[in-house]
């Protein structure tokens, strides 16, 4: 992989999870179950955020949300603001994911007002990007990508930030994009990140799970990977985290 920042490997739980057995999870990962050159974050539903936050940093795994809003407080019936997920504990929370933008219809106007919402509350986003299988097809993946990334022009480079290519058509499908194609988009989206002044860690989503972890982490420009369904198991989970350890340590 030959990866010059520290992998990262983040479970989005999406809505799953009850409090028992998201407890139970936490005591089936093993003390610091991760190599130092691995980081892992989990992003429960916001109902376990209090919960899981004390012993998710016990076990050395950062805690993440799953979107916000961009106002700090008001009558917003049913949202969640960035400043209450710093107060539970979160240091990520994922933005742009497709299923918020194809379901919950969130374009790159409401995108950037959460991005600058969610570094003022001193919160990393995990910004997701991704093609449908139409957009593969015609061979417009890079223009959709390039369009989603703009949002980010003018923005300060000093701010954290986590980017996370997942082709929509490889999301909870159970198919999964090549090594050549997850390489191939990898280094676009390098080249448009630098190109808007961003050196950002590129992660891989979409049907990731132990089986094809290790030979995706091995990518070039692939710097971990966000994991939907093969991330509710401790076992899967923890499979994973040591494929990208094992990835990493041949690169």
């Amino acid at each position: 992989m030959g990866r010059s920042t520290r992998c990262l490997i983040a479970g989005n739980w999406k809505m799953n999870g009850m409090l028992q057995e998201s407890l139970a999870f936490v005591e089936q990962i093993k003390e610091n179950p991760a190599p130092e050159s691995v980081e892992v974050a989990i992003m429960p539903p916001y109902t376990l955020l209090h919960s899981l936050a004390k012993p998710l940093a016990e076990k050395g795994i950062r805690l993440g949300a799953q979107s916000t809003y961009f106002e700090k407080n008001g009558a917003f019936t049913g949202s969640i603001s960035p400043l209450m997920l710093r107060d539970a504990g979160c240091h990520y929370v994922i933005l742009g994911h497709s299923e918020r933008r194809d379901i919950m219809h969130e374009d790159n106007s409401l995108l950037r007002k959460k991005l600058d919402a969610a570094w003022e509350a001193g919160l990393e986003p995990m910004f997701c990007i991704g093609e449908h299988l139409e957009e593969r097809e015609a061979g417009t993946t890079n223009e959709v990508l390039r369009g989603q990334l703009e949002v980010l022009k003018g923005t300060d480079a000093s701010l954290p930030l986590t980017v996370a290519y997942e082709p929509v058509w490889a999301i909870g499908t159970g198919k999964t994009a090549s090594p050549e194609q997850v390489a191939e988009t990898h280094a676009f989206v390098h080249e448009e990140l630098a190109r808007l002044g961003r050196k950002t860690r590129v992660l891989y989503g979409g049907s990731v799970n132990a089986a094809n972890a290790e030979a995706l982490m091995s990518c070039e420009g692939v710097d971990g990977a966000l994991v939907g369904g093969a991330s509710l198991q401790a076992g899967s989970f923890m499979e994973i985290i040591s494929a990208a350890a094992r990835a990493g340590n041949r690169g």
